[in-house]
């Protein structure tokens, strides 16, 4: 498993698709960072943040919402890093050679979706050292921070095991990498139509992001956590029943 997701890790920095993806990030989030500094900044606000006795703090007004763009520019990236896991090995017709290794389908799935998740951890560890540089000459909410940051990891765990699934279902990357958005795009608004069908709580708890947004405001919720470890879960194991049918 671990060899397996070293050299996924590996192909994935020697792909210039990885690296335009890792340059291009790096550079939105630095705009976005920058433009929040800028307003945070601002006399206006800084006047009306003092003359309120509950105004929110550095940390509500820049890192959450570094936080909540992380999530929307990794919903459009996720799906262009999952869609090769699997099926690039069909289209480059090497799937029969992995699946007749001698090692388990869950050796195999969990290597993919660990070595994807350590070049997604590469990603979100250059992005903390935004928030975390402003410790330089001002003071953060240390538990809204991890709680954040925990809250950010178990959303893109839950993008990468669905993109994972959908790559094991084509052999044509550029339609995993569609049908990924489609899912995670429907996952993320599925609590609009609970607005309007009258049935909001069961359409409230599959919505991707109702979760993340407890996470970030500090308030931690194990139903939350469950929700994630939950979804992983059940992609990670669609995966690899999908992976055993197309062995026997």
């Amino acid at each position: 498993m671990w060899i397996i997701a070293t050299r996924e890790l590996r192909s994935l920095f020697l792909s210039p698709l990885a690296w335009s993806i890792l340059g291009v990030v790096q550079f939105i989030f630095g705009w976005i960072f920058a433009v929040l500094i800028y307003w945070y900044l601002q006399p206006d606000l800084q006047s009306q943040l003092a003359n309120h006795p509950d105004a929110p703090g550095l940390t509500d007004i820049v890192v959450v919402n570094l936080f909540e763009w992380v999530a929307i520019v990794f919903l459009l990236v996720s799906p262009l890093l999952t869609m090769r896991l699997i099926s690039e090995e069909r289209r480059n017709k090497t799937l029969p050679l992995l699946l007749s290794a001698p090692v388990s389908m869950t050796s195999i799935i969990l290597g993919k979706y660990l070595g994807l998740m350590g070049f997604l951890f590469i990603m979100l560890s250059m992005i903390m050292l935004m928030p975390l540089s402003l410790l330089l000459g001002a003071t953060l909410d240390y538990g809204q921070l991890l709680s954040g940051l925990f809250g950010v990891t178990l959303l893109l765990g839950a993008f990468a095991a669905i993109g994972l699934y959908i790559s094991t279902l084509t052999e044509h990357p550029t339609v995993a990498a569609i049908s990924t958005f489609g899912i995670l795009l429907l996952l993320w608004i599925i609590d609009w139509a609970g607005h309007t069908g009258g049935q909001s709580g069961v359409f409230t708890y599959l919505s991707i992001t109702n979760h993340y947004q407890a996470l970030l405001r500090g308030l931690f919720n194990s139903q939350d956590v469950i929700y994630y470890v939950l979804v992983i879960t059940l992609f990670l194991v669609l995966s690899i029943q999908k992976l055993d049918a197309d062995r026997f």
